[in-house]
């Protein structure tokens, strides 16, 4: 099956790279691009797209929002797939990106063969966030997140078992399925299951939200530690 790939930034130049690499894939093919956030979204009301990468500071509408309005426009199973394209200097956008839907984020200067395996792990369902990554984008922005004391604020949270909430503690902490199933002495297809319960039960489009819900609502704090 080919992806079918979106470029979304106001550099031309930028976007030109990416669709030769892109354009060497057999299972890729770039079938849209935008310079900005309005352009997007009047582009994708006329084509079917699967994943699209999208820079989050752009004139008129930028990534987040543009990213925003994606996620919630029409069934979420029907939306685009959104990966963040970003520098470190503008990891606070990705991560309100993240808030607002993205399926993940890379850097701009990524190696093109980590880009593509990206994009096909987007397009997959699975998350494309490096666990040390996110340890470390979360370390350095959970204090820009509102403060939370006592029990975790989400009533949904009630609803995940004892082994799904001590799950969530580790996906929260960065830890790949394998580092999980290894601490909690399971299976790796064991931890996927849970994942894909608790993504269920709190209505989560995929792990890279439920990391950002464990942090918003206490249930993890800064550094990783456990509420």
């Amino acid at each position: 099956m080919t992806i079918r790939v979106m470029l979304v930034d106001d550099q031309v130049l930028l976007r030109t790279g990416f669709r030769m690499v892109l354009a060497a894939q057999p299972d890729m093919e770039v079938v849209a691009e935008a310079g900005n956030g309005v352009e997007a979204l009047e582009v994708l009301r006329g084509i079917q797209v699967d994943v699209i990468l999208m820079d989050v500071r752009m004139p008129h509408l930028d990534g987040v929002e543009t990213t925003r309005r994606i996620c919630e426009g029409g069934r979420k199973e029907d939306a685009p797939k959104v990966l963040i394209l970003t520098t470190f200097d503008l990891d606070e956008y990705a991560f309100s990106a993240l808030k607002a839907g993205a399926s993940g984020f890379m850097l701009k200067d990524v190696p093109p063969s980590e880009l593509l395996a990206a994009i096909r792990a987007v397009q997959s369902g699975d998350a494309v966030v490096a666990p040390s990554t996110t340890r470390r984008l979360l370390d350095r922005f959970t204090p820009m997140l509102p403060a939370t004391s006592g029990e975790p604020s989400r009533p949904e949270l009630k609803r995940l078992t004892e082994r799904e909430r001590e799950v969530l503690l580790l996906v929260a902490q960065g830890l790949s399925n394998g580092e999980i199933a290894a601490r909690l002495v399971l299976s790796e297809a064991t931890v996927k299951t849970h994942v894909g319960r608790i993504l269920t039960k709190l209505s989560l489009r995929d792990r890279v939200q439920a990391v950002v819900l464990a942090y918003e609502t206490g249930l993890v704090r800064a550094g990783g530690a456990g509420a």
